[in-house]
């Protein structure tokens, strides 16, 4: 077994268990996020595997906060950084495993490669995977969905580590999906996960994925510095208007706040234009959906998620 990585000794890493993994303190989060903002980590650990990662939780003091980051793809790091410990998946939990009629994948698997994988395979009913810019843990955590599938359709289970460090094998009827939403427990970290498709002709989901892979080309500031959609759209009870047409109608197309623009290609994405700060961003999401209560009385919940601590109230010597 290799020895663990010496573990810094300021502040909170010095209550640090050891790890087989990397352990950072004062981590730089802004240039891992697609964003390309934010503030620094207090403890980036990115563990070697699940059982480091078991480890190392087990041992963690119970009120030190835990944030799971993935791909950072659908998020926004405050640029007061984040406090605690915040845990990132990388080698040790990308193994994807191709069965008769589904895939076993590792939580830091990248959306797009199990699709591709699938498709190769001749499994049909993961593409909409290709549409979703994130990993695997990050998709379940939020129930990602796309080209009209989401991650409850073709769940078996999902293996996670709790905050306590145990290994949890959870059926998807466990996981308390609802539209881009789970019930993980607090703390929880996705390691692993089972998901379905129905064996056939590979040509069939392999067209399926350039179809997909044009159509958000074509749509969406996909070179960009965005996080994705910002916005859930409405309960279609509420109205029948998705939520970039609601951004639209208010007038928002195009707006801008410091380094912050709502894109022009499509409203339901917000931009980085090159000097943004994660404050430009989320001042800026909060005055579309300003304008989009004030037009038509719909309330925009974020579907971006924001973590961390705004830049005014940090600390000097990181986050607060």
């Amino acid at each position: 077994m290799a020895a663990a990585n010496p573990i810094p000794t300021t502040g909170i890493a010095g209550l640090m268990p050891p790890v087989r993994g990397r352990l950072e303190a004062n981590a730089a989060l802004g240039p891992q996020t697609w964003f390309g903002v934010g503030g620094p980590a207090e403890v980036l650990l990115r563990p070697a595997d699940a059982d480091d990662l078991s480890s190392f939780l087990g041992a963690l003091p119970p009120e030190l906060p835990v944030v799971t980051l993935g791909k950072a793809s659908n998020l926004i790091i405050r640029d007061g950084g984040l406090p605690g410990v915040v845990i990132r998946l990388a080698r040790g939990f990308s193994g994807i495993v191709v069965e008769a009629d589904g895939i076993v994948c590792g939580g830091a698997c990248l959306d797009m490669t199990v699709a591709e994988h699938a498709a190769g395979a001749g499994l049909r009913g993961l593409e909409f995977l290709a549409g979703i810019p994130g990993s695997i843990g990050g998709a379940v955590a939020m129930n990602a969905g796309a080209y009209g599938a989401e991650i409850t359709d073709v769940l078996d289970w999902a293996e996670i580590v709790n905050r306590s460090g145990e290994f949890l094998r959870l059926p998807v009827e466990a996981l308390g999906f609802g539209y881009r939403r789970s019930s993980l427990p607090e703390g929880a970290v996705v390691v692993r996960v089972r998901l379905r498709g129905e064996p056939g002709d590979p040509a069939i989901p392999r067209a399926r994925i350039v179809e997909i892979r044009a159509a958000r080309e074509a749509s969406q500031p996909t070179r960009a510095r965005t996080g994705g959609s910002t916005f859930r759209n409405p309960d279609p009870a509420t109205t029948p208007l998705k939520a970039w047409q609601l951004i639209d109608e208010a007038g928002c197309r195009g707006l801008e706040i410091g380094g912050a623009q709502v894109s022009e290609k499509h409203c339901n994405f917000l931009l980085n234009t090159g000097a943004a700060s994660a404050a430009d961003i989320e001042a800026l999401g909060e005055e579309v959906r300003r304008r989009v209560a004030d037009s038509s009385g719909i309330d925009l919940h974020w579907e971006i998620r924001r973590l961390g601590v705004p830049g005014h109230l940090a600390t000097l010597g990181g986050a607060a």
